[in-house]
């Protein structure tokens, strides 16, 4: 895990490095994938690159999962699962909660996960059953926090139906915790969860590249990462948080049919 964990790191360091020094003199070519809100750049596409010739020059029989270039097969038990930018829309204003995340999974386990987030000068890693830390400093998730004081970060899809229910969501939570944060990353949601910045997250829609290496650092943290009913974490739902605050959130969402889309 260490060897991974290395050069997971370093790769995603090398393309936080890169996207903050192009992104400046980025070009306006800037696509749109699910929706017209939904964007993906020209770096966001370079950044990926550089990951997987990154990851296949160092270890060639290994698998990739990759936001923009979807499944590379391998020989290997091992899949990197990879998001180039995530938060493309924050990137794309100037603001500083966007990162790039590396995971390492093992016959289906995440065992290491890295998350850059360039702009803030901050790392976040993870190895399993061996913890998480912040530019090498240990990470612990807040615990003890009842739901009403909970401060819950979430996010929003690209799709008018499920945005409508997001919003119906969030009207019925907001009343019931401390307060609402939308940070627009869900892997520096997690992240922040971890660092104790919040107390909880709730999302629908993410997938595997947004939480693979950001759900490793808060369990590692100390939280619990599930979706609704006992099923794990999936794209349909995914509720983080300490332990009393997990069941609290969960069974505050569950009664709203939150997986819906319309």
């Amino acid at each position: 895990m260490t060897d991974f964990l290395t050069l997971a790191e370093d790769i995603a360091r090398e393309a936080g490095d890169m996207l903050l020094a192009k992104r400046p003199t980025m070009s306006g070519e800037i696509e749109t994938k699910s929706s017209p809100t939904d964007v993906v750049t020209t770096l966001d596409k370079a950044s990926e690159e550089l990951i997987r010739e990154r990851v296949l020059a160092a270890r060639p029989d290994d698998r990739i999962l990759g936001e923009e270039g979807g499944e590379e097969p391998g020989e290997s038990d091992v899949r990197w699962i990879v998001d180039p930018i995530d938060g493309t829309v924050n990137f794309l204003y100037g603001l500083p909660d966007w990162a790039v995340s590396i995971a390492v999974e093992v016959r289906g386990e995440v065992v290491a996960g890295v998350v850059n987030v360039p702009a803030r000068g901050e790392v976040f890693t993870a190895a399993r059953g061996r913890g998480a830390w912040l530019n090498g400093s240990p990470l612990r998730c807040n615990t003890g926090v009842p739901l009403a004081q909970a401060l819950v970060s979430t996010g929003f899809g690209y799709l008018k139906g499920r945005r409508e229910v997001q919003g119906q969501v969030v009207a019925h939570v907001l009343p019931r915790v401390r307060d609402i944060r939308r940070g627009g990353s869900c892997a520096v949601d997690l992240c922040s969860l971890a660092a104790g910045r919040v107390d909880a997250y709730y999302e629908r829609g993410i997938n595997p590249w947004d939480y693979a290496a950001a759900g490793l650092v808060a369990t590692e943290a100390g939280a619990r990462l599930g979706g609704l009913n006992g099923r794990p974490v999936s794209p349909s739902y995914a509720v983080c948080a300490a332990p009393g605050l997990f069941e609290e959130l969960h069974d505050l969402l569950a009664p709203l049919d939150p997986e819906r889309d319309s």
